[in-house]
Order: structure tokens, then C-alpha cells, then sequence
């Protein structure tokens, strides 16, 4: 499972020129679902996105997490996180996960995100989104499950 963090100033999604989540302070999360993703891989990521210390504190070090500062998440699906590009010039998704099995890891991402009690706003599964953003830094942070980066 990828990610892609934005720390954020404020962020939205648009389906169908309708706001489906938005979010003032906080974090924007674009997720991917591989192939071989399981909920271990979710478990991972949810705890690494909310106790992530990439909001300033006092001193102006990045020290802080999102449930430190009760900061809101906006969760967007993202199955181009798993485009490979090495060969050729057009991706290849074959590492992503299938529809079914990406919208049940997505589901049970976003219920166990929700647990932390932070504010949680997602865009639609499978749908075409705008998403709009201030990002604040610019901060921008990469996981991957497997700890591949």
C-alpha cells in the first residue's frame, strides 16, 4: 500500500462539480492498493499517517502529529500511485490491486482511520475527482507498506 502525505492549509474533492469531502488544516492522503496489499498493510499506514510528526511545533520543528494537533484527513483512492513507467511510455497498473479487493482495503483503511478520532473526509471510490489544495510547506511525504521507500 502507497501514500502520498500533503500537509495542507486546506484541501478538497469535487465528483460531479460536488463537494464530497473537505478539509481546513491538515493532511491530504492519496492511497494506493497493490496487488498484494492485506489489512497489515492498512494497520501500517494508518498508524504511521496520524502519529506522522510533520506539523511544527513552538520551535518550528516539524514534532508534531495530526492527533497532536487534532488536524483533519482527506483520503483520496489513488490507484495511479501503482503506474510503473520503466518500460515503454505509458504505465503499467499490473501491481495494483483489482477493483473489489482495492475497495474492500480502501473501506477498512479509511473505518480504522476514523478510530483516532481525527476529522476523516474521503473522496468516491472509482469515481473521476477534482481535488483542489493549498499545500503547506510544501510538505509532501511518500509511504509504502513495504517499505520500499
Amino acid at each position: 500500500m502507497r501514500a502520498v502525505i500533503q500537509r495542507v492549509n486546506s484541501a478538497s474533492v469535487k465528483v460531479n462539480e460536488k463537494i464530497k469531502g473537505e478539509i481546513n488544516s491538515g493532511l491530504l492522503v492519496f492511497l494506493g492498493i497493490g496487488k498484494d496489499d492485506e489489512q497489515e498493510d492498512a494497520d501500517y499506514l494508518v498508524n504511521k499517517i496520524i502519529e506522522l510528526r510533520i506539523f511544527e511545533d513552538n520551535d518550528g520543528k516539524m514534532n508534531l502529529s495530526a492527533v497532536d494537533l487534532d488536524k483533519g484527513l482527506l483520503i483520496i483512492s489513488q490507484f495511479t500511485l501503482y503506474g510503473d513507467c520503466r518500460r515503454g511510455k505509458r504505465p503499467s497498473f499490473s501491481n495494483a490491486a483489482g477493483v473489489q479487493k482495492a475497495k474492500d482495503l480502501y473501506n477498512y483503511f479509511i473505518e480504522h482511520i476514523k478510530e483516532s478520532g481525527l476529522k476523516v473526509e474521503t473522496g468516491e471510490f472509482q469515481a473521476m475527482m477534482d481535488v483542489e489544495l493549498v499545500n503547506n510547506g510544501p510538505v509532501t511525504i511518500l509511504l509504502d507498506s513495504q517499505k520500499k521507500f
